[in-house]
């Protein structure tokens, strides 16, 4: 474990603002807040980032996540704590997440319009999109726990 964080933020801090406002701004969207933060988990959980995971698991406890459902995250296709539409989230995420030699299948998409809103679809994707890259920006940059 490197405790060494080339400090990225200072040094494109136009670069870090811009990403940083898209997360701010997609914390005022119509996108539940413990929803977000529990895609945020889990893509950090897939692209191995501790400590994206240290921080969205902190946000989630303090917003009254229950152990359960953080413990089962990972497996979250097995677990009975998670709804419908968070598992239907989930699967989105993760199809977005996973593009290497795939593409979002289109029935995963329909599946969603049916539970979400275009906004709330457009959201989450964005969402996603913004902690995948956060994940390799503070792997690459070693960022420390």
């Amino acid at each position: 474990m490197s405790t060494n964080t080339f400090p990225y933020w200072t040094l494109a801090p136009d670069a870090f603002n811009a990403l940083n406002k898209l997360t701010e701004t997609l914390e005022t969207g119509s996108l539940d807040k413990k929803l977000q933060n529990l895609i945020y988990l889990r893509i950090s959980q897939i692209n191995g980032c501790a400590y994206c995971t240290q921080l969205h698991g902190h946000d989630l406890r303090k917003d009254g996540e229950t152990p359960e459902r953080m413990d089962t995250l990972a497996a979250w296709k097995e677990s009975p704590h998670f709804t419908h539409d968070e598992r239907l989230a989930l699967r989105w995420a993760e199809a977005v997440t996973y593009l290497k030699d795939q593409q979002v299948p289109k029935e995963l998409f329909n599946e969603l319009k049916t539970r979400y809103s275009d906004t709330q679809i457009a959201e989450l994707t964005f969402a996603i999109a913004s902690i995948n890259a956060w994940n390799r920006i503070a792997i690459s940059m070693h960022r420390a726990v």
